[in-house]
C-alpha cells in the first residue's frame, strides 16, 4: 500500500483536536467542505466515483481475501440497500474498535454496492483524524465522509448534515460510541445518533452491526499496518423496532433531550444484545479452527 494511501485511510489517531479550556480545537477550517458535501457538483461526482471504487476495492480485498472473515446475516443490508423503495432513510450503527472499521467492513457489500458512490454509505469522521489539510479533506469528501468535531455536541453541522441526507434517502453511517473504542469497554453511546433518529421526519430502517476482531487487522498502538490472516467475525442484526419509542414520544412529549436520551438507550440496549450474540459467534469460530 502507497504511503499515499496509508496517511489517508490507515492514519493513527492524533492530538490535534484535543480541547482548549474545554472547547475542541479545530486546528484546519472545514467550514468549507458542508455546501460541498450539501450540493456536490459534477466534478465532486466523478472524483467520488474514482475514491469510492478504489477504497471499495482496496477494502475487499484486505478484508474478503487477505484475512478469514466469517459474515452474518449480510443479506439483511444488501437487500435493503438494492430493494428498499425510493427516499426510505437507512441508518446503520456500529461499536468502533479500530480505524480501519471503515471503510474496511463496507468491502463485505458486493462489488457492485461497494465501489459505488451513489450506494455507498455517508459516515461522519473525526475532524482531526480525516480532515487536517485541504489534500486529506478533499479525499475523504469525496469519500462521502462528513468531518465531526468531537467534544462539539449533538448540535453541530456534521449532525445536521447526517440528518439532511436521511431526508433525502440516503443511507448515514454512524460510531455510536463516537471514538475508537480501544479498550473495549461498555462506553455510553453519544446522544447524536438519538437527535438523528429523532429529528429524521421518516424514522429510518436501522441496522445494527457488531464485529470482532478489526483492531487486529490494524492495531490501535505502533507499528500501524495491515495484518493478514486475522480471523474477523461480522455480524448484521435484523433492522431495530422504534416504533413504538417513537409513538410514546408523539403522544406522551418529553424535551428534546430526554428523547435523545431514550432513543440512544434503545438503540444501545439492542447493539449490547447484538454484541453478546457476535461474541459467541467469534468464540464458536474461534473454537473449531
Amino acid at each position: 500500500m502507497s504511503a499515499f494511501l496509508f496517511n489517508l485511510i490507515l492514519k493513527p489517531p492524533s492530538l490535534n483536536g484535543a480541547a482548549v479550556g474545554g472547547q475542541p480545537l479545530i486546528p484546519y477550517n472545514i467550514d468549507w467542505i458542508f455546501p460541498k458535501l450539501r450540493r456536490p457538483s459534477r466534478l465532486w461526482h466523478i472524483a467520488s466515483t474514482g475514491v469510492i471504487g478504489l477504497v471499495g476495492f482496496f477494502s475487499k480485498i484486505v478484508i474478503v481475501w487477505l484475512n478469514k472473515t466469517r459474515v452474518h446475516n449480510i443479506e439483511v443490508l444488501e437487500n435493503l440497500l438494492e430493494n428498499r423503495p425510493k427516499g426510505t432513510p437507512l441508518l446503520t450503527v456500529s461499536n468502533h474498535h479500530s480505524c480501519f472499521d471503515d471503510p474496511g467492513m463496507w468491502g463485505l457489500l458486493k462489488l457492485r454496492n461497494v465501489c459505488n458512490h451513489n450506494v455507498i454509505r455517508w459516515s461522519m469522521a473525526a475532524h482531526d483524524i480525516c480532515f487536517t489539510n485541504k489534500y486529506h479533506s478533499l479525499f475523504f469528501m469525496y469519500g462521502k465522509c462528513i468531518p465531526v468535531v468531537r467534544g462539539a455536541g449533538v448540535y453541530q453541522p456534521a449532525i445536521d448534515l447526517c440528518i439532511e441526507k436521511l431526508k433525502l434517502g440516503h443511507w448515514v453511517h454512524v460510531f455510536p460510541e463516537g471514538k475508537v473504542n480501544m479498550t473495549k469497554e461498555d462506553l455510553r453511546f453519544k446522544w447524536g445518533v438519538g437527535r438523528i433518529i429523532y429529528e429524521t421526519p421518516i424514522l429510518p430502517v436501522i441496522i445494527p452491526i457488531w464485529h470482532i476482531g478489526m483492531e487486529t487487522v490494524l492495531p490501535n498502538e505502533p507499528p500501524y499496518y495491515l495484518r493478514l490472516g486475522k480471523k474477523l467475525t461480522y455480524n448484521f442484526g435484523k433492522p431495530i423496532d422504534l416504533n413504538a419509542v417513537m409513538e410514546r414520544l408523539r403522544t406522551n412529549p418529553v424535551s428534546e433531550e430526554e428523547a435523545r436520551k431514550i432513543i440512544t438507550d434503545k438503540i444501545q440496549e439492542e447493539m449490547m444484545i447484538l454484541k453478546e450474540e457476535t461474541e459467541r459467534l467469534h468464540f464458536d469460530y474461534i473454537k473449531s479452527s
